[in-house]
């Protein structure tokens, strides 16, 4: 929340800098210059909507407002490492037993985690709604899929380290909401844009909560023989965080690699050999807890055995750079493409937007 409330007063301060300006979205002072007729059509505009609020005004000087609604169809996708911590690990035995036990606190000492990437898309419709010339609400609401791989440590940093890689994949559906403010700066337009989503996916029990602020600057390139139509270009860049703890459970046979289950008899004999032979009392007393009852599960194949996890998870690169192109065909129909570059963290936006007017003023009666 702390990220939202910071976006409402950076969007306060843009909302008096731009209403100073008197610049849209796009600002039209070199529509101005090169195409008097049009930006002369633009000033006699009877604009009779109540979207966006003194959207008459931006007409009367001049300003070629997009028109105030719209439904957005995105694809997304993105890749990037995540940092894990604070975990905790349970056991439920699909069969019954004695091995069963709680979330409890796991030591950095006795297991912790390597390299863990995380990559996932989602297909989401964004209806928006231009409150005024600069600033827009929306909702966002969509689904998608989420694949984690995570690089687990044993014993970490000492001769009997033992590692695995375990991979998650698992449907995710989304909602949220944003706020994006936006105007001209001279021969540029510049937006921040800021927006919180719910992302729940199948395994977890709670949706994970993650913020994300966009500050994009760019310029629209006009089409001399279509001025409703025009290529913006753009740079940016994009701050992700997301709420650190996550709970959830997974069946073994979800969790474990399959050479796990392929090898099961010779990764039994590994740990039965190394219980036995080169443990320390204390790696013991965590293996009598945590690992022979998985590793029991393991032997007799039963994969629906439920571990149970909770940890911190956080994106390992907060910040990554952004460049952008939309094509608008008219003021109707809009294709998008933006792609996140710089660092361990790569996205890929594509998107479709139709917008359209709604909501007329009454006329008055006689």
């Amino acid at each position: 929340m702390k990220t939202i409330t910071k976006f409402i007063v950076i969007s306060l301060f843009f909302t008096f800098l731009f209403s100073l300006n008197g610049y849209s979205q796009y600002s039209s002072k070199r529509v101005k210059s090169k195409y008097e007729a049009y930006t002369d059509s633009i000033k006699n505009v009877d604009y009779n909507y109540i979207f966006p609020f003194w959207g008459a005004k931006a007409y009367k000087r001049g300003i070629d407002l997009q028109y105030p609604m719209g439904f957005m169809a995105n694809f997304f996708w993105t890749t990037q490492n995540i940092t894990i911590d604070n975990f905790r690990l349970g056991f439920q035995n699909a069969h019954g037993g004695s091995f069963d036990f709680p979330l409890t606190q796991v030591s950095d000492s006795i297991l912790a985690f390597g390299n863990n990437e995380n990559t996932s898309y989602s297909i989401n419709i964004r209806p928006d709604i231009w409150l005024f010339p600069f600033i827009d609400i929306y909702g966002i609401f969509g689904f998608g899929r989420s694949s984690t791989s995570v690089e687990v440590l044993l014993f970490p940093d000492t001769p009997n380290q033992q590692s695995f890689t375990s991979n998650v994949d698992q449907s995710l559906t989304t909602y949220g909401f944003g706020i994006l403010a936006a105007g001209g700066v001279g021969p540029v337009w510049l937006s921040v844009d800021a927006n919180m989503t719910w992302n729940k996916p199948a395994l977890l029990d709670k949706p994970t909560i993650v913020n994300v602020v966009g500050i994009r600057m760019g310029k629209a390139f006009v089409f001399k023989k279509r001025p409703q139509s025009n290529i913006s270009i753009w740079i940016g860049t994009m701050y992700v965080t997301m709420q650190s703890e996550t709970v959830g459970a997974i069946a073994l046979k979800d969790g474990l690699p399959q050479d796990v289950w392929d090898k099961k008899d010779a990764f039994v004999e590994n740990y039965n050999n190394w219980y036995n032979n080169e443990a320390t009392p204390i790696q013991k007393k965590f293996a009598d807890t945590y690992l022979t009852p998985v590793v029991d599960a393991i032997d007799q194949r039963n994969g629906e055995s439920i571990v149970q996890y909770g940890m911190d998870k956080q994106v390992k690169q907060h910040w990554n750079g952004l460049v952008g192109m939309q094509y608008q065909i008219n003021k109707n129909w809009q294709l998008r493409a933006e792609g996140g570059v710089l660092g361990n963290r790569k996205s890929f936006l594509f998107s479709l937007n139709y917008r359209f007017l709604v909501f007329r003023k009454p006329v008055p009666r006689a």
